[in-house]
């Protein structure tokens, strides 16, 4: 499963992804009210196969490196086409995405490179790609998500390190860090991860991918999966 990128011989500037994934079982901890301990690392799953999906399906993406140790999540991401990269340094989300971006730039040196959150399970592939294009004007940018209070994406141009400060405030982390903030209308779906189930209700109004919205089924509500999934 941990696979090696082809050498790049794309001449586009398309991106690479970093999404990083703790073992599921300790994913999600604070869906534990709603959804119970049985459904939760399963939602987990979902969402972040909802999110890759989404992101490979994105003219903007070349290709998709997952951070995990959890076997699982590597076979499911894995066989969706995304390249699943051991948590060497075991010691939390900012050096997980450290060493994903590390270990893309290993087989692509020129690659853009950005990390991405693995629960954005409303994520649409055109809305990443709008996102994605606004930071290609920046060293580094990053988007906020919903509540203004955390990052949901941080982009670093071919030139510079990618610096994640992920975790709580992170945007005033990313600000302070020199990282310009991306702010476009019409991109809820790359700002809408989801933590608890108040936000899993604002993801499933906006449309959920087939994986969570099959999930979601156990909660009794079903949204229709957004067209063209």
């Amino acid at each position: 499963m941990d696979g090696e990128f082809a050498t790049n011989t794309d001449p586009t500037d398309r991106w690479s992804l970093v999404v990083p994934l703790k073992p599921l079982p300790l994913a999600k901890s604070r869906l534990a009210g709603v959804a119970g301990d049985a459904l939760r690392p399963r939602l987990a799953l979902a969402f972040a196969q909802d999110t890759v999906a989404a992101a490979l399906a994105c003219p903007a993406v070349l290709n998709v490196a997952v951070v995990t140790d959890d076997p699982t999540a590597a076979a499911e991401l894995a066989a969706l086409g995304a390249r699943i990269v051991p948590d060497a340094p075991a010691a939390g989300l900012n050096a997980a995405l450290a060493h994903g971006a590390r270990a893309v730039r290993a087989a692509r040196p020129g690659a853009p490179v950005a990390a991405l959150n693995a629960d954005l399970p409303a994520l649409r592939p055109g809305e990443l790609a709008r996102v994605l294009d606004a930071a290609a004007e920046f060293p580094r940018a990053f988007l906020a998500d919903a509540a203004e209070i955390g990052t949901t994406l941080l982009a670093a141009s071919p030139n510079s390190e990618l610096g994640p400060a992920f975790g709580g405030p992170s945007r005033s982390r990313h600000l302070s860090s020199g990282a310009v903030e991306i702010v476009l209308a019409e991109v809820d779906s790359v700002r809408r991860d989801v933590d608890t189930g108040d936000d899993l209700l604002v993801a499933a109004a906006l449309g959920l991918g087939p994986y969570t919205a099959r999930r979601y089924a156990a909660f009794g509500q079903l949204p229709a999966a957004r067209p063209g999934h």
